[in-house]
């Protein structure tokens, strides 16, 4: 057991954060949490690791590509203003997030496609064998497909089969089996306040903690703390 103080600062840290156009992203990771995933493609280690665990279960798994990984606020400017020149207002807005609004930033977030030739912003990942297998695969590793085409309406992002985000297991199985977007299990588990009422799946137990300046808790050996980028924190406890 540890005593641990929740901090202001912390609420935009871990897996669960989310990053959108109401919620912008605070702070880059640290070059030290990123590693190399392939082909200059960067990633948090976390993240970083069960992805290259995903692909291990694939065959023809070097068919499927990195296309964009990690990119820094200087890039994802570069990336925006370049489409806007492009492509027009309409189509950058639909598929590129504003600088500090793009879960790429976070280290985060992958986008795939199949080998050969690959557009940047929407590259080629269809629903076909090889996407079947890795959608299958994806959250029991902690990956969400991120952006679908019926939750335009709350994402504000167009449906990017593409697009895939780590927020680790089991919030991963949790969201894909309820169909949830990520904007909509953090509505969610603020029906699971700690310490009294949990989400309870498989042998975890899951609680939402809403800010308090000062507020002291003690966290099992097991337990992982992720900020969720809007007013608090995400407890995710492993019941043995």
């Amino acid at each position: 057991m540890r005593k641990v103080v929740l901090k202001e600062k912390d609420i935009s840290l871990g897996n669960l954060i989310l990053v959108n156009s109401y919620y912008k992203l605070k702070r880059e990771p640290k070059q030290s949490s990123l590693q190399e995933f392939k082909n200059n493609v960067f990633l948090d280690n976390e993240c970083c690791y069960n992805l290259k665990e995903i692909l291990k279960k694939i065959p023809n798994q070097e068919e499927i590509i990195p296309v964009s990984g990690f990119r820094t606020k200087k890039e994802q400017i570069n990336l925006y203003t370049i489409s806007l020149k492009e492509n027009g207002e309409d189509f950058t807005k639909r598929y590129i997030a504003f600088p500090n609004t793009s879960e790429h930033q976070t280290g985060l977030a992958i986008d795939l496609g199949l080998k050969g030739e690959n557009d940047l912003i929407r590259p080629r990942f269809p629903n076909n064998k090889l996407g079947k297998q890795f959608r299958h695969l994806a959250s029991s590793y902690g990956f969400i497909e991120r952006y679908k085409e019926n939750k335009v309406n709350i994402t504000k992002i167009a449906a990017e089969m593409w697009h895939f985000r780590y927020v680790s297991f089991p919030h991963s199985k949790i969201i894909t089996e309820k169909d949830f977007c990520l904007e909509e299990y953090h509505d969610y588990l603020k029906q699971f306040p700690y310490p009294d009422k949990p989400l309870k799946y498989q042998n975890y137990e899951i609680y939402y903690l809403k800010y308090q300046k000062n507020k002291k808790i003690m966290l099992q050996d097991k337990d992982k703390l992720s900020g969720n980028n809007i007013d608090g924190f995400i407890l995710t406890r492993m019941i043995i």
